[in-house]
This record gives C-alpha cells, structure tokens and sequence, in this order.
C-alpha cells in the first residue's frame, strides 16, 4: 500500500530504483550474432529488473531514469509499468537515443557468448544531479543503485555521488556494485565504486568482482574490512553461496545495520547488540539462463528485509527469487508465490541442501500450494 506524502511531495514508496534500462535483443537461435536471422525485444537493466521483480512481489516500487523520445522509449516505460512500477519520473529526451543491446543466447560466462551495446550518448547518460527529480528519488524506504549508472558519463557519476553522500534523513541506499569492464573509459575507473560503496547502507558484491574491479582477495572478511562503513555487506560466492556480514559498529537498527549517515538512528527501537555474520548456500538448480540472476538476488533480499525478517531468511529469499531467474529465459520472471517462498525459506538446513529446483517450479501444483497456504 502506498502512503501518500505531505504537499507537492511524490508519494512514499517501498523501493525506489534509479538506473539505465535498455531494450533488449534476444536471438531467436543459438549461434554468432552474425549468423542469427531474427531476435525478440525484450527489456534489460539491473535497477529496473529489481523494481519489477520487487513489484511483482506485492511492493510499491518506482523507477526513475531518462529515456529518448523514441519507441523504444515508449516501450520500455509500457513494459516496466506494466508489473506496477511507477513510471511517472521518467524523462523523455528529445535529443537522445534509448539505448539498445543485442546478445547471443546462453550463459553469459560462455566464451562464445556475445553482446553488442548500443547505449553510447544514450539518454540516460545524461541523468545528472540537476536532471532528475532528487525528492522523487529519495521518497522511497530503500533507494537502490548499482555501479552501472556511474560508468555511464561524470554526470551520471556526480549524480551517484550526490545520492550517496550523507545527507539526514535519508532513504536506506542499496547499491549492487555490478562492475562492468566494458563500461569505464580514460577519465576514471572502477575504483570510484569503491566510494559509492562505502557510501551505502547495504552493498551487494560478487567475490569474484572485487577481485577484478579492486584487487581485493581474502573472501568476505576481507571485502568487510575494505567496506567499514555500509550497515551491510552481502557477498555473494557464486555456487557456494552468499554471507551477509554485519557492521562491527555500535548500534545495529532495524534495517540490520547502525545508525543513518549522518550519526542519527535510522528508527527508533535500534538494538545494541552486535549480531554475526549469516550464510545460506546457494540452492540447486537447473540453469536455463543466468542474466538477471543478480539483481533477482538483491530483489529476494530487499524484499525480506522490507518485512523485517532474520538475515539468513533474507539470503534465503535472495537465492529463492534468483532461482526463479535461473530458469527461465530473459531478465525477468515471476517470482515465487510469497507463501511458498516463505515456506521454503524456513526449512531446516538438511532440507534446503536437497532442494532442486528447475522450470516452473514457482508454479506450484495443487498440493505445494494448499502446502504453502496451511499455517
């Protein structure tokens, strides 16, 4: 349910995404994409797919971005307002393109695997601190970012910095690193993420990609040591798993971490007592595809945390809501019924290491969801 703001103020939301979303080209056949006759347009982009899959979830979420005022424009703003994401701040620019990618079918990691970017000059890229609607922005109880967005232009890089710079009452700040090699350029590197991400309140970062965009190894205690500063600091590990760490800090609060940025509690009923690490392993799954997988990850996660639930439940639903991705086509897919997410998420250790998962199952037979409906 939303809750309407004071005034002129945009209405209260859940979750507020901000980021580049961009039509994208499935093929129709596996093979070069120079071989490929024909592809399906889809949508693509990490904020947007956690604004859709959280509002598919039963959240309020809005997306904010920057558009041109072009069909592919139009479709993207349809298609993701289409899961009930509020579209209203998207800006239509009249001089830029939206921005388009074309990819080859299979797993991302594949060395075969290909992807042509058409997003150079594209409208988002000239989302900066004066081109969007900051108080639209902050009017969410989690404001979630990724590093994409500063890769884009030194505008979209200042806009990032504003909205993680500390600043009382603030939304929580949820930032996904996402490095993306291909996107950085001369003027600055993936090192500046390293900053947003001390700026935030729960990171999200792949072992694997604080190696390659920082040169941190030593596995999640050391990434802890690197990122003092967030509440939180979720790494994931690939096949092994996810850890949630928390700030070795004095107050912990109700999002599981300390105070807001600018020294002040986040709410009111904060504990002061300092809570361990969480772990969950990853499920068993049959893979179809693995983009979007991520940011379904960050989605599960923030979707627990909005309803108060323990940090192993929260990495739990992360990987329930990340296999819902794993198997199926395209960024996007249904996430599993809540009750039955819920119901999965609080077995017992045995029982979540047998589970296998595979296509359809959020889809769940006559008896799984009387299962899933019974107290």
């Amino acid at each position: 349910m939303t809750v309407t703001g004071t005034g002129n103020a945009p209405d209260v939301v859940d979750v507020v995404a901000l980021g580049e979303s961009m039509v994208t080209f499935l093929p129709s056949r596996p093979g070069r994409l120079a071989d490929v006759p024909a592809f399906h347009r889809s949508i693509g982009g990490a904020e947007s797919n956690v604004a859709c899959a959280l509002a598919a979830a039963g959240h309020t979420t809005r997306w904010v971005s920057r558009v041109g005022a072009d069909g592919f424009g139009d479709h993207l703003v349809e298609a993701i307002g289409a899961y009930g994401v509020d579209v209203s701040y998207v800006r239509r620019d009249p001089a830029r393109p939206t921005g388009v990618y074309f990819r080859t079918a299979g797993d991302r990691a594949g060395d075969t695997h290909e992807v042509a970017y058409y997003r150079a000059g594209s409208a988002a890229s000239a989302m900066s601190p004066a081109g969007v609607d900051l108080d639209a922005v902050r009017a969410g109880r989690v404001l979630h970012l990724s590093g994409i967005t500063a890769a884009l232009s030194p505008g979209c890089l200042d806009l990032m910095r504003e909205l993680t710079a500390p600043r009382p009452g603030r939304p929580l700040i949820s930032f996904d690193v996402n490095h993306r090699p291909g996107l950085w350029g001369e003027a600055y590197g993936p090192e500046v993420l390293l900053d947003l991400a001390r700026g935030a309140d729960i990171v999200f970062v792949g072992e694997d990609e604080a190696e390659e965009a920082w040169g941190l190894t030593g596995g999640p205690v050391a990434l802890r040591e690197a990122l003092p500063e967030p509440d939180l600091v979720v790494v994931k590990q690939g096949a092994q798993g996810a850890v949630a760490l928390p700030a070795v800090r004095g107050q912990s609060c109700r999002w599981g971490g300390t105070g807001g940025r600018d020294g002040t509690p986040q709410s009111p009923g904060c504990e002061t007592t300092p809570r361990p690490a969480a772990t969950a392993p990853a499920l068993k799954v049959d893979v179809v595809a693995t983009t979007g997988a991520g940011d379904a990850f960050a989605a599960g996660f923030l979707s627990a945390t909005l309803r108060g639930l323990p940090l192993t439940t929260r990495l739990r639903h992360g990987h329930l809501m990340a296999a819902a991705t794993l198997t199926a086509p395209g960024d996007l897919a249904a996430p599993p019924p809540r009750p039955l997410a819920d119901r999965l998420a609080a077995l017992d250790d045995p029982a979540w290491g047998r589970l296998r998962l595979g296509p359809g199952w959020t889809d769940a037979d006559a008896e799984a969801a009387e299962e899933a409906r019974t107290p």
